[in-house]
């Protein structure tokens, strides 16, 4: 079917807002459960989707050097984050309306014989 659209940034704000805080390594291994579409979200591009979003003032970012481990980075939701994944929750609620007819009127085409 090709490779459709992941929408790897809202799932990324999604799990931010419900998770809060969190690190890249635990927003990596939980995109599935949220995925918009059977696609696997790479984590290259989940990492360059932090990045964007960090440079678009949708996550900030901090270095966690607590631990024995190695520091790691914390991104945490901003307010512009947070208004932008409500945005994209009207424009895929518009999206999912306008699928949902189009699957519809499919479905209804008379089948070849």
């Amino acid at each position: 079917m090709g490779n459709l659209y992941r929408f790897v940034d809202t799932v990324v704000l999604l799990l931010l807002k419900k998770r809060g805080p969190s690190y890249g390594y635990e927003l990596a291994t939980a995109p599935a459960e949220h995925a918009l579409t059977d696609a696997e979200i790479e984590r290259a591009a989940l990492y360059r989707t932090l990045k964007q979003l960090e440079m678009n003032g949708h996550v900030v970012s901090d270095w966690d050097i607590s631990g024995s481990g190695p520091a790691r980075h914390v991104y945490r939701l901003t307010d512009s984050g947070e208004e932008h994944l409500r945005e994209w929750g009207v424009v895929l609620g518009n999206l999912a309306q306008a699928m949902a007819a189009f699957a519809t009127e499919v479905e209804a085409l008379p089948h070849a014989d």
